[in-house]
């Protein structure tokens, strides 16, 4: 018994030393994006795909200064995308990320055609001739509580009774005698 935890205790150890290890073996992608001119771009998006990501892309916008850092990335082959409305798409493929390193992908972006897209769909709405059936005014609901059913029950069934004397005619066009029509 002594033995089993004095193993599991080493173990336990060996794993807490080595997950600094594994966690520091992070990389980087880094760099600025300008266009023709050599102006910054802030808010161009910039998108990581690899199948070493668990999520397969990864996205950020440049800043102000048109930098962008992509963070925590494992080790592996990545491709890069860069888009801004007003300019051309660009792409960088094969790019192969070792273990603990920084790569430093600036970007130049060429001013490309704007293009948009709308489109519009719709139905006018149906409308109803047929003639309306008359309302009836609507009894306020009792808040009482469930136990007076039954007595509520017999109430009602003999206040049926009792309506059922009346003519139609009194009634009017609804089967209730509380009953008001609206034209």
């Amino acid at each position: 018994m002594l033995r089993r935890i004095a193993v599991s205790f080493a173990l336990t150890l060996v794993c807490v030393a080595a997950l600094p290890a594994i966690a520091g073996a992070q990389s980087t992608i880094a760099g600025v994006v300008k266009d023709a001119s050599g102006a910054v771009l802030p808010g161009v998006t910039v998108e990581a795909k690899s199948d070493a990501l668990i999520e397969k892309t990864r996205a950020v916008v440049t800043n102000g200064q048109g930098q962008y850092t992509i963070v925590d990335l494992r080790p592996g082959v990545y491709s890069l995308s860069f888009t801004l409305p007003g300019f051309s798409t660009f792409t960088r493929d094969r790019i192969e990320l070792p273990a603990n390193f920084t790569a430093t992908i600036s970007a130049e972006l060429k001013v490309g055609g704007l293009e948009e897209s709308v489109t519009v769909s719709g139905q006018s709405p149906v409308v109803s001739r047929a003639p309306r059936a008359p309302r009836c005014s609507r009894e306020k609901r009792s808040t009482r509580s469930r136990r007076d059913a039954p007595f509520r029950a017999w109430v009602s069934s003999w206040s049926a009774s009792r309506s059922t004397s009346l003519t139609s005619a009194a009634r009017g066009p609804c089967s209730r005698p509380t009953c008001r029509s609206t034209a």
